[in-house]
């Protein structure tokens, strides 16, 4: 059994700027302002439509983004609607193989400390998780069946494109103070990636860190 870190992977090449004129040149078909573009004017333009509240402009532009999580916190992710996903299968992914390393892959939940007793019984319930996981196969019951007894925990990759509208809606939501603890630390890490990446989108959400 192999534990990994929870990590946040921005897929699509991030050209902040590009983004920006991209956003503008759809925009100002809404005010026929075409002819006021000029160099620099994009953030400009797009932080007064944010501002405004006029955030269907920025629909106009999507990300993908690979999250590495468990599959609990997937069932959270794939609440928002407004999105695309792709995601590791447990029914045609056999962790008995050797590309899987011939185990299963989990992740810790942030509330649980290694060196914990809370620790200790949890990684005995992923180990036993694994065991009767290898058990049904040897059995001969396909990857699809045996999958019944993997843990929540289970390591899962899952690729999620969103328009910067619901991006913007995501961090507000799973960065929150009151988001389930796994979901947040991958919330924030997004959001600040995108702060540093993305002029202006994303200025105006404030995260407590």
């Amino acid at each position: 059994m192999r534990i990994v870190e929870p990590k946040v992977e921005i897929i699509t090449p991030i050209h902040g700027q590009e983004i920006l004129h991209h956003i503008e040149q759809v925009g100002r078909v809404c005010y026929k302002s075409e002819n006021n573009i000029t160099e620099g004017s994009a953030e400009k333009f797009v932080g007064g439509i944010i501002k405004r509240g006029h955030e269907a402009v920025i629909e106009h532009y999507n990300i993908t983004v690979k999250f590495t999580t468990d599959r609990g916190i997937t069932h959270e992710i794939v609440r928002h609607r407004i999105a695309s996903y792709a995601q590791e299968s447990t029914r045609y992914c056999n962790y008995s193989k050797d590309k899987f390393s011939n185990e299963i892959a989990v992740i810790r939940p942030v509330d649980i400390k290694e060196g914990t007793k809370e620790y200790q019984d949890w990684k005995e319930a992923m180990e036993s998780a694994e065991k009767f996981y290898f058990a049904l196969l040897a059995d001969g019951c396909k990857a699809q069946t045996a999958r019944s007894v993997l843990p929540t925990c289970t390591k899962t990759e899952i690729m999620v494109t969103m328009n910067l509208r619901e991006w913007r809606h995501f961090i507000r939501l799973r960065a929150a103070s009151a988001a389930h603890p796994d979901i947040r630390i991958l919330a924030v890490d997004l959001w600040k990636q995108f702060k540093e990446q993305i002029p202006v989108i994303f200025d105006d959400i404030e995260i407590e860190e």
